[in-house]
């Protein structure tokens, strides 16, 4: 063949292509690696975001509105679970988080938890795993993983999350994501006075106590601090 012959070399550039089978979607999904790996945005420091939470284990919706307020070291969701109850998860950094309802709905409930740390750091993906780029939602995306508890989608043109998966099979679509200067009212993260014990007796419901304290990835990635 005559450019066998050609003493000219000639370079092909390499490709690596690689193609995973995820469960989300149900659909195969290919992830283009580069030679310059990218970095996860920081969070901003004061943020509110809304999300779609699929609990793929017992396919229970949660729409959460998200406040995060690295400053004041506050993290407040509002989850509003399919056809029932809103429940406030409210996160200190002191390690201190809170789970009630309001007097307004049916039944006055709150957990009061420890968890020994405080919330996520705006750069808590440092050292995590870069796995190239996804198409995901619609948008294509960076992937990272990390301490496989969490695989998180940025978008790579506007460097917003897009998507996060977490090792429980919870699967948390970003609808928005937006810096903000102002928190959420105090009315919807200031712990009530039952909280305390001080006017209603504390919840001991303990199914609320177990699935509330399992549905908060957000207040407990102790491993990601």
């Amino acid at each position: 063949m005559a450019f066998l012959a050609n003493k000219t070399s000639i370079v092909i550039p390499l490709i690596i292509m690689l193609v995973v089978t995820t469960i989300t979607s149900g659909s195969v999904t290919e992830l283009a690696f580069s030679k310059d790996e990218p970095t996860p945005r920081n969070w901003p420091e004061k943020f509110h975001a809304l999300l779609v939470m699929n609990y793929t284990d017992t396919n229970m919706l949660v729409v959460n509105n998200l406040w995060y307020d690295w400053q004041n070291g506050l993290n407040v969701q509002l989850m509003q679970h399919q056809q029932g109850k809103l429940v406030h998860a409210v996160s200190w950094n002191n390690g201190t988080s809170f789970y009630f309802t309001l007097r307004s709905d049916r039944i006055i409930e709150c957990i009061p938890h420890e968890f020994g740390v405080g919330i996520l750091r705006p750069n808590f993906l440092e050292g995590a795993n870069y796995l190239g780029q996804v198409q995901i939602d619609g948008f294509l995306c960076n992937l990272w993983e990390k301490e496989e508890f969490i695989w998180y989608y940025e978008d790579v043109v506007t460097k917003r999350p897009i998507h996060w998966l977490f090792y429980t099979g919870l699967d948390v679509h970003v609808m928005t994501f937006e810096e903000v200067d102002e928190m959420v009212d105090s009315s919807q993260w200031q712990a009530p006075d039952y909280c305390f014990g001080k006017a209603v007796k504390v919840s001991t419901d303990s199914a609320f106590v177990a699935t509330e304290l399992s549905r908060s990835p957000l207040i407990t990635l102790d491993r990601l601090h």
